[in-house]
């Protein structure tokens, strides 16, 4: 029981009575008393699913009835939730505060929870001494000098207690360290992959956009071949022609152009035969 003295002692305040559980040195009968932090008769701890009095060294346990009293450990384990106590395996009730003392019974309320000094629920302490296995478990020292009293106080056999301790080790992180560099390695290789991607990508919308430059260019410079297309179509000897041949016609003059391209006036023709 040494290793148990050593585990961290808590009183068992009922939050209705405002009073803590104590173990009778002389009997096997609970009492509610005034609270008295320096009392091993008040002091209490966790042992698996066991409540221990550090005093007498025997456990919380359910008697006829509705009755509780302090017992060989092992006999009665508890269900604690919500600051509430109940048997495990049982539906005798809830442990509550009454006139005589405690007892199991039907009704919860504040006559049902149980909470320490600071007014922390009694459940906290059973996780938080089950912290403090597991780290007993952790610790090579520990474990060899105090393998029995966890294999008893865990209910487990030495084999399942090897398979924990080999499982919250903490001496050889090799796996998990070789485990985060080859996540590691797959990360980089994902982010080069769409690295090269996103630079593929954005090479051929380049290209398209640069080919739809020209495409426009080419457009733009044949509609403007074509609108030239019909002023080249006129010569320049014609345009010549037309200008010299309104020169020597006179005002009043009608020329005529015969089919071996003579032009001739018409009424100049007409005068000289009147004449």
């Amino acid at each position: 029981a040494s290793f148990f003295a050593d585990a961290e002692a808590f009183l068992m305040k009922n939050t209705k009575a405002k009073l803590c559980l104590e173990a009778s040195p002389t009997t096997a009968n609970l009492l509610l008393e005034d609270c008295n932090p320096e009392s091993d008769f008040q002091d209490w701890s966790w042992r698996g699913d066991s409540l221990v009095n550090h005093g007498t060294w025997s456990c919380l346990s359910t008697a006829e009835g509705d009755r509780v009293q302090t017992s060989a450990c092992g006999s009665t384990s508890w269900d604690c939730s919500n600051s509430v106590l109940s048997p495990l395996g049982s539906s005798q009730g809830y442990l509550v505060a009454n006139r005589k003392g405690v007892a199991l019974s039907n009704g919860r309320g504040l006559k049902a929870q149980w909470q320490d000094v600071a007014d922390r629920s009694v459940c906290e302490e059973k996780a938080a001494e089950v912290e403090h296995l597991f780290a007993a478990l952790a610790s090579t020292h520990v474990y060899d000098h105090t393998a029995g009293n966890l294999t008893l106080a865990l209910g487990i056999d030495q084999q399942q207690l090897e398979e924990l301790l080999w499982f919250f080790r903490r001496e050889d992180p090799s796996t998990w360290n070789y485990s985060v560099l080859a996540l590691s390695f797959v990360a980089m290789i994902l982010g080069l992959l769409l690295l090269t991607i996103n630079i593929v990508r954005n090479r051929k919308r380049k290209t398209h956009m640069y080919g739809e430059t020209v495409e426009t260019m080419r457009e733009a410079e044949l509609e403007a071949k074509q609108a030239l297309m019909p002023m080249q179509g006129y010569s320049p000897a014609e345009t010549q022609k037309q200008e010299v041949m309104p020169q020597d016609q006179r005002s009043g003059e009608v020329m005529v152009q015969w089919k071996d391209g003579t032009v001739t006036s018409l009424y100049s023709a007409a005068s000289e035969d009147a004449t």
